[in-house]
Protein backbone atom coordinates (compact mmCIF):
# COMPACT_ATOMS: atom_id res chain seq x y z
CA UNK A 1 0.00 0.00 0.00
CA UNK A 2 1.94 3.83 -0.93
CA UNK A 3 2.11 6.06 1.34
CA UNK A 4 -0.64 8.51 0.73
CA UNK A 5 -3.09 5.65 0.98
CA UNK A 6 -1.85 5.37 4.29
CA UNK A 7 -2.13 9.31 4.78
CA UNK A 8 -4.52 10.55 7.18
CA UNK A 9 -6.73 13.46 5.88
CA UNK A 10 -9.51 15.56 7.10
CA UNK A 11 -12.78 15.15 5.49
CA UNK A 12 -15.97 17.13 5.52
CA UNK A 13 -18.82 15.12 3.79
CA UNK A 14 -22.22 16.97 3.07
CA UNK A 15 -25.64 15.11 3.42
CA UNK A 16 -23.34 12.59 5.36
CA UNK A 17 -26.32 11.67 8.30
CA UNK A 18 -28.01 9.25 5.54
CA UNK A 19 -28.00 6.57 2.66
CA UNK A 20 -24.52 6.86 0.63
CA UNK A 21 -23.44 9.67 2.34
CA UNK A 22 -23.63 7.79 5.72
CA UNK A 23 -21.43 4.71 4.66
CA UNK A 24 -18.93 7.16 2.96
CA UNK A 25 -18.43 8.29 6.52
CA UNK A 26 -18.07 5.09 7.88
CA UNK A 27 -16.00 3.48 5.21
CA UNK A 28 -13.54 6.73 4.84
CA UNK A 29 -13.00 6.74 8.71
CA UNK A 30 -10.10 4.35 8.73
CA UNK A 31 -8.24 6.75 7.03
CA UNK A 32 -9.15 9.42 8.07
CA UNK A 33 -7.35 12.12 10.89
CA UNK A 34 -11.38 13.97 11.37
CA UNK A 35 -14.94 13.67 9.45
CA UNK A 36 -17.21 16.33 9.67
CA UNK A 37 -20.95 15.15 8.85
CA UNK A 38 -22.46 17.67 7.82
CA UNK A 39 -26.31 17.50 7.97
CA UNK A 40 -29.59 19.92 7.19
CA UNK A 41 -32.22 18.85 9.20
CA UNK A 42 -31.21 14.78 10.24
CA UNK A 43 -29.90 15.96 13.76
CA UNK A 44 -30.74 12.38 15.34
CA UNK A 45 -29.32 10.54 13.14
CA UNK A 46 -26.13 12.54 12.37
CA UNK A 47 -25.25 12.63 16.24
CA UNK A 48 -25.97 8.98 16.22
CA UNK A 49 -23.32 8.21 13.34
CA UNK A 50 -21.13 10.80 15.06
CA UNK A 51 -21.01 9.05 17.97
CA UNK A 52 -20.90 5.44 16.57
CA UNK A 53 -17.52 6.81 14.67
CA UNK A 54 -16.60 8.38 18.07
CA UNK A 55 -17.06 5.03 19.85
CA UNK A 56 -14.45 3.63 16.89
CA UNK A 57 -11.83 6.12 17.54
CA UNK A 58 -12.55 8.33 14.34
CA UNK A 59 -12.76 12.22 15.67
CA UNK A 60 -15.77 13.46 14.21
CA UNK A 61 -18.00 16.58 14.24
CA UNK A 62 -21.46 17.38 13.21
CA UNK A 63 -22.24 20.67 11.54
CA UNK A 64 -25.96 21.91 10.42
CA UNK A 65 -26.58 24.02 7.18
CA UNK A 66 -29.48 24.50 4.75
CA UNK A 67 -27.95 24.32 1.27
CA UNK A 68 -30.66 26.42 0.02
CA UNK A 69 -29.27 29.24 1.29
CA UNK A 70 -26.33 31.11 -0.59
CA UNK A 71 -25.34 32.58 2.35
CA UNK A 72 -25.16 29.43 4.77
CA UNK A 73 -23.55 27.52 1.74
CA UNK A 74 -21.00 30.37 1.62
CA UNK A 75 -19.97 30.45 5.06
CA UNK A 76 -20.18 26.52 5.65
CA UNK A 77 -16.02 26.15 4.93
CA UNK A 78 -15.36 28.43 7.57
CA UNK A 79 -17.24 27.31 10.14
CA UNK A 80 -16.02 23.72 9.54
CA UNK A 81 -12.29 25.40 9.51
CA UNK A 82 -13.09 27.15 12.94
CA UNK A 83 -14.50 23.64 14.43
CA UNK A 84 -12.06 20.99 13.04
CA UNK A 85 -9.45 22.53 11.35
CA UNK A 86 -8.03 22.36 7.79
CA UNK A 87 -10.22 19.87 5.46
CA UNK A 88 -7.87 18.28 2.83
CA UNK A 89 -11.24 16.06 0.88
CA UNK A 90 -14.48 17.83 0.19
CA UNK A 91 -17.42 15.30 -0.33
CA UNK A 92 -20.31 17.69 -2.09
CA UNK A 93 -23.07 14.58 -1.81
CA UNK A 94 -25.78 16.24 -0.03
CA UNK A 95 -28.32 17.21 -2.89
CA UNK A 96 -32.17 17.05 -3.37
CA UNK A 97 -34.38 14.59 -5.47
CA UNK A 98 -37.47 16.11 -6.57
CA UNK A 99 -40.50 14.94 -9.48
CA UNK A 100 -41.06 17.17 -12.27
CA UNK A 101 -41.21 17.18 -16.03
CA UNK A 102 -40.28 20.28 -18.16
CA UNK A 103 -44.00 21.41 -18.50
CA UNK A 104 -44.73 21.24 -14.90
CA UNK A 105 -41.64 23.17 -13.09
CA UNK A 106 -42.05 26.15 -11.68
CA UNK A 107 -39.35 28.63 -11.35
CA UNK A 108 -38.83 27.81 -7.71
CA UNK A 109 -38.22 24.48 -8.47
CA UNK A 110 -35.24 25.57 -10.43
CA UNK A 111 -33.98 27.63 -8.38
CA UNK A 112 -34.14 24.92 -5.44
CA UNK A 113 -32.78 22.54 -7.23
CA UNK A 114 -30.05 24.89 -8.58
CA UNK A 115 -28.93 25.99 -5.43
CA UNK A 116 -29.04 22.82 -3.52
CA UNK A 117 -27.55 20.24 -6.35
CA UNK A 118 -25.06 22.72 -8.21
CA UNK A 119 -24.45 26.29 -7.11
CA UNK A 120 -23.63 25.11 -3.16
CA UNK A 121 -21.30 22.90 -4.34
CA UNK A 122 -19.82 25.28 -6.49
CA UNK A 123 -19.55 27.78 -3.24
CA UNK A 124 -18.52 24.89 -1.04
CA UNK A 125 -15.68 24.25 -3.51
CA UNK A 126 -14.57 27.62 -3.98
CA UNK A 127 -14.26 28.37 -0.63
CA UNK A 128 -11.73 25.08 -0.39
CA UNK A 129 -9.96 25.89 -2.65
CA UNK A 130 -9.60 29.35 -1.54
CA UNK A 131 -8.45 27.94 1.91
CA UNK A 132 -6.42 25.22 0.56
CA UNK A 133 -4.70 27.58 -1.76
CA UNK A 134 -1.41 28.97 0.16
CA UNK A 135 -1.32 25.78 3.18
CA UNK A 136 1.35 23.39 3.01
CA UNK A 137 -0.49 19.84 3.24
CA UNK A 138 1.00 15.83 2.86
CA UNK A 139 -1.83 15.58 0.54
CA UNK A 140 -3.08 17.57 -2.68
CA UNK A 141 -6.60 18.30 -1.59
CA UNK A 142 -9.36 17.27 -2.99
CA UNK A 143 -12.98 18.04 -4.01
CA UNK A 144 -15.29 15.00 -5.56
CA UNK A 145 -19.47 16.03 -6.52
CA UNK A 146 -21.54 13.62 -6.73
CA UNK A 147 -23.74 13.84 -9.98
CA UNK A 148 -26.18 11.03 -11.53
CA UNK A 149 -25.22 8.29 -13.89
CA UNK A 150 -28.19 9.93 -16.08
CA UNK A 151 -26.70 13.53 -16.75
CA UNK A 152 -25.52 11.51 -20.18
CA UNK A 153 -28.95 11.72 -20.94
CA UNK A 154 -32.33 13.07 -20.22
CA UNK A 155 -34.42 12.24 -17.41
CA UNK A 156 -38.09 13.68 -18.11
CA UNK A 157 -38.96 12.84 -14.71
CA UNK A 158 -36.68 15.19 -12.66
CA UNK A 159 -36.10 17.78 -15.14
CA UNK A 160 -35.26 20.61 -12.46
CA UNK A 161 -32.76 17.58 -10.69
CA UNK A 162 -31.38 16.76 -14.00
CA UNK A 163 -30.01 20.02 -14.97
CA UNK A 164 -28.75 21.08 -11.64
CA UNK A 165 -26.54 17.59 -12.06
CA UNK A 166 -25.27 18.38 -15.45
CA UNK A 167 -24.62 22.36 -14.09
CA UNK A 168 -22.52 20.30 -11.32
CA UNK A 169 -21.39 18.08 -14.20
CA UNK A 170 -20.10 21.33 -15.93
CA UNK A 171 -18.88 23.16 -13.05
CA UNK A 172 -16.61 19.88 -12.02
CA UNK A 173 -14.75 20.79 -15.19
CA UNK A 174 -14.35 23.88 -14.65
CA UNK A 175 -12.92 23.49 -11.26
CA UNK A 176 -10.63 21.01 -12.15
CA UNK A 177 -8.54 23.47 -14.37
CA UNK A 178 -9.52 26.79 -12.05
CA UNK A 179 -8.47 25.17 -9.06
CA UNK A 180 -4.94 23.49 -10.21
CA UNK A 181 -2.48 22.94 -8.98
CA UNK A 182 -3.58 23.39 -5.83
CA UNK A 183 -6.61 21.46 -5.30
CA UNK A 184 -7.98 18.92 -7.70
CA UNK A 185 -11.96 17.80 -8.46
CA UNK A 186 -13.10 14.99 -9.62
CA UNK A 187 -17.08 13.82 -9.05
CA UNK A 188 -18.76 10.55 -8.88
CA UNK A 189 -21.75 9.75 -10.74
CA UNK A 190 -24.15 6.67 -9.40
CA UNK A 191 -26.82 4.29 -11.28
CA UNK A 192 -28.82 2.31 -9.29
CA UNK A 193 -27.70 1.67 -5.75
CA UNK A 194 -30.33 3.00 -3.32
CA UNK A 195 -33.96 3.20 -3.61
CA UNK A 196 -35.41 6.71 -3.59
CA UNK A 197 -37.75 8.07 -1.21
CA UNK A 198 -41.02 6.15 -0.89
CA UNK A 199 -39.51 3.39 -3.17
CA UNK A 200 -38.34 0.10 -2.06
CA UNK A 201 -35.66 -3.03 -3.16
CA UNK A 202 -37.98 -4.16 -5.73
CA UNK A 203 -38.20 -0.90 -7.38
CA UNK A 204 -34.33 -1.26 -8.52
CA UNK A 205 -35.09 -4.70 -9.24
CA UNK A 206 -37.31 -3.75 -12.04
CA UNK A 207 -34.98 -1.65 -13.38
CA UNK A 208 -31.78 -3.05 -13.31
CA UNK A 209 -32.50 -5.23 -16.44
CA UNK A 210 -31.48 -1.33 -18.36
CA UNK A 211 -28.13 -2.01 -17.03
CA UNK A 212 -25.66 -4.01 -19.20
CA UNK A 213 -24.53 -5.68 -16.21
CA UNK A 214 -28.12 -6.57 -15.24
CA UNK A 215 -27.27 -5.56 -11.67
CA UNK A 216 -27.79 -3.40 -8.64
CA UNK A 217 -24.58 -1.27 -7.52
CA UNK A 218 -23.95 -0.96 -3.67
CA UNK A 219 -23.02 2.50 -1.13
CA UNK A 220 -19.73 -0.02 -0.91
CA UNK A 221 -18.97 0.43 -4.69
CA UNK A 222 -19.17 4.18 -4.41
CA UNK A 223 -16.78 4.01 -1.79
CA UNK A 224 -14.32 2.04 -3.71
CA UNK A 225 -14.46 4.54 -6.28
CA UNK A 226 -13.96 7.82 -4.00
CA UNK A 227 -11.13 6.32 -2.84
CA UNK A 228 -9.44 5.90 -5.89
CA UNK A 229 -10.04 9.26 -6.92
CA UNK A 230 -8.82 10.38 -3.26
CA UNK A 231 -5.49 8.27 -3.18
CA UNK A 232 -4.64 9.12 -7.19
CA UNK A 233 -3.38 12.46 -7.02
CA UNK A 234 -2.68 12.40 -10.66
CA UNK A 235 -6.53 12.66 -11.64
CA UNK A 236 -8.02 15.34 -12.02
CA UNK A 237 -11.13 16.88 -13.65
CA UNK A 238 -12.68 13.07 -14.28
CA UNK A 239 -16.32 11.65 -13.69
CA UNK A 240 -16.71 8.15 -12.31
CA UNK A 241 -19.84 6.32 -13.49
CA UNK A 242 -21.00 3.97 -10.63
CA UNK A 243 -23.75 2.57 -12.69
CA UNK A 244 -23.41 -0.85 -14.18
CA UNK A 245 -22.65 0.51 -17.90
CA UNK A 246 -26.09 2.58 -17.76
CA UNK A 247 -24.79 5.67 -18.66
CA UNK A 248 -23.28 3.89 -22.29
CA UNK A 249 -26.95 3.24 -23.70
CA UNK A 250 -29.96 5.28 -24.21
CA UNK A 251 -30.96 8.87 -23.84
CA UNK A 252 -34.25 9.28 -22.19
CA UNK A 253 -35.01 8.23 -18.78
CA UNK A 254 -38.99 8.13 -17.89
Amino acid sequence: MSTLQNTKRAYLITGAANRIGRTLALNLAHQASVVVIHYRSSQSAAEELAKEMRDNGTTTFTIAANLESPAEAQNLLKRVWDIAGPIDVLINNASIFETGRLTEISMDDIQRNMMTNAFAPFLLSRSFARLNKDRASAVLPVIINFLDSRITGYDRQHVAYHLAKRALFALTKMMALEFAPNVRANAIAPGLILPPAGKDRAYLEQLKSANPLNSIGSADQITTAVRFLIDNEFVTGQVIYVDGGRHLIGNTYG
